[in-house]
């Protein structure tokens, strides 16, 4: 039977809601599927939110079966700065919801290949976002339990469609999970605290809301000494620190985002919020006036149990010393009190192109819960793949 799918390009109302809709139909009998915020997606295509249109573009298709039934969809999008990063020009296709059949997914993934070469990439990444890596990046190929915020669930046999189509494994992204409590800690963890709490120049402090501009600012200074000069990885702004650290206020708990000071000054944060996904699957997707009530309700039955770790950072010149020992020895002194209300912590997208991270995690006591994978698709099928490189 001839399948005749159809391409469509998103550029209407309606097509916006089959784009968001399609998952519904998809995941229906997926218990562990947790609906996204229709405004958290959509907030990735509005150039009024999304700061990397400002130097770039993105596009999103909708494809349909013979039936007139929307059956898959993708979006593709490219970043000059993010681009120009790679030994080839590299975009990013992301978004990837289809039926199990290759001829309809190799549908989507040409279209992507077309349009992002047409925009001068020779390759592109997938599935990741149009933004910043912490939010819908990577295919989940192992550990399919609930979603963390904004992070993506997907189906087992998508990696089959991405791997059949020539993508290969640039990276791997762990998330770590383990109890909150003091069993299973390496010794050498907390030796190495006591060497960093007993030094007078170091310091470990929570966030205070009141101070969000003063913790803005600190947060900018150590994510671009610790991370911004990495591959794929941009220093960011005053302005762009401020911005983010605000979007977390309404959400945030302070005692869940730490930072280290040597003689004053910034040296290593050890960021989590609540995992809001424990809430947002009573809202089905919406963040209107039911689902703000329904989201005030489940945070005063203190719904959320589980924390998750966004984002560890230490400056270069105090690697090595044990920071991310004491920082998390400062949050254990909190985290293990009995009114604490959290009792499970997963520590979210870390590299295995980072051993330090992994490292860290695993000295804690943590096990991969799990797997996702981001992949890259050359367009020049003759040229050798590089997997990402290890930091150092």
């Amino acid at each position: 039977m001839e399948k005749n799918y159809t391409l469509r390009v998103i550029n209407s109302k309606a097509e916006i809601r089959n784009f968001l809709e399609l998952p519904l139909r998809l995941y229906r009998d997926e218990p562990n599927w947790i609906r996204p915020l229709d405004k958290d997606i959509e907030s990735v295509f509005d150039p009024t939110q999304n700061k990397f249109f400002r130097n770039g573009d993105c596009i999103r298709w909708n494809l349909y079966d013979a039936n007139g039934v929307v059956c898959g969809r993708v979006a593709a999008f490219y970043d000059r700065k993010t681009a120009k990063n790679n030994k080839q020009p590299t975009g990013g296709m992301g978004f990837f919801e289809c039926i199990d059949d290759f001829e309809a997914a190799s549908i989507l993934f040409d279209a992507c290949k077309e349009w992002l070469t047409d925009k001068g990439m020779e390759a592109m990444d997938g599935p990741v976002n149009f933004g910043d890596r912490d939010r819908w990046w990577g295919l989940l190929v192992e550990g399919f339990t609930e979603p963390n915020y904004c992070m993506p669930y997907n189906f087992k046999y998508y990696k089959d469609l991405f791997e059949n189509y020539g993508f290969k494994n640039y990276f791997e992204q762990y998330t770590y999970y383990r109890p909150i409590s003091d069993q299973g800690v390496h010794p050498e963890v907390w030796e190495k605290a006591q060497r960093i709490t007993k030094n007078p120049g170091y310091s470990f402090k929570h966030i205070r809301k009141k101070e969000m501009e003063k913790f803005a600012e600190d947060f900018r200074t150590i994510y671009n000494k610790a991370w911004g000069k990495h591959a794929g990885v941009k220093e960011i702004s005053t302005l762009h620190a401020k911005a983010l650290i605000r979007s977390m206020k309404p959400i945030l708990d302070e005692k869940l985002m730490w930072f280290a000071y040597y003689e004053d000054q910034p040296i290593a944060f050890f960021l989590m919020l609540p995992e809001l996904n424990q809430i947002i699957k009573h809202l089905n997707g919406k963040m209107n006036w039911l689902g703000k009530i329904k989201f005030l309700y489940h945070k005063w039955r203190k719904t959320i149990t589980r924390a998750f770790g966004i984002i560890f950072g230490v400056v270069p010149e105090q690697q090595g010393k044990g920071l991310e020992a004491a920082l998390i020895n400062a949050f254990a002194d909190v985290a293990l009190k009995p009114d604490f209300p959290y009792k499970d912590l997963e520590m979210n997208w870390i590299g295995d192109f980072n051993p330090t991270m992994i490292r860290v995690a695993e000295q804690v006591g943590a096990k991969i819960k799990k797997t996702h994978i981001t992949y890259r698709y050359l367009f020049d099928r003759n040229k050798p793949f590089e997997r990402a490189k290890k930091l150092r």
